[in-house]
């Protein structure tokens, strides 16, 4: 199979798994999608309200907490595109802050499908720092991901793209770089 029919591939799969995670949420009057529209026109600040209200559907403890977990997988989703919203917004502090609390909800997540829920929620972050120029914190947040058990969807993402070039040695780690010596006359 070749790269592009792979990743065309994974891309299909990954719909399919997020629209399965996503349609609890998606039934019942979503803000998500709202949310989502808002963000691709580029606006931000509605696409942050909007999620915002998401989460607040979930963060009830009848619906995500350490005794009921039914839902704490979309909660961690929401969570997650609150965070990018708010990084595409420029607000790092409170994307970050969001993500924190999606990692939360991810680990009351039902194991079955915590690695899904993973994998979007770290994808998501991950597309988001990359969109606005933190190439280092993209690639951090896909490294910190792949660690944490996200399925193949986090493979899909730009920082994912970039670890795959970076040259490897023998044990996976990037080799030194040689020091820049100033250019002689």
């Amino acid at each position: 199979m070749f790269a592009k029919d792979r990743v065309h591939a994974l891309k299909n799969v990954a719909l399919v798994a997020a629209c399965v995670s996503l349609m609890a949420s998606c039934a019942s009057g979503s803000y998500d999608v709202a949310a989502l529209q808002a963000s691709d026109a580029g606006d931000q600040k509605t696409a942050i309200s909007l999620a915002k209200k998401e989460v607040a559907r979930f963060s009830d403890p009848d619906q995500c907490s350490r005794t009921t977990n039914h839902n704490c997988g979309t909660l961690a989703l929401a969570y997650g595109s609150l965070a990018e919203y708010q990084i595409l917004d420029g607000d790092r502090v409170a994307g970050e802050g969001s993500f924190r609390s999606a990692k939360g909800a991810l680990s009351l997540t039902d194991p079955k499908i915590r690695s899904s829920a993973t994998a979007i929620v770290y994808r998501d972050v991950s597309e988001a720092f990359w969109k606005v120029g933190d190439r280092d914190r993209a690639i951090a947040v896909f490294k910190e991901g792949r660690a944490a058990g996200a399925d193949q969807y986090l493979y899909m993402s730009a920082a994912a793209q970039a670890v795959d070039q970076q040259p490897t040695i023998g044990n996976g780690q990037a080799p030194s770089r040689p020091p820049v010596r100033p250019a002689t006359k």
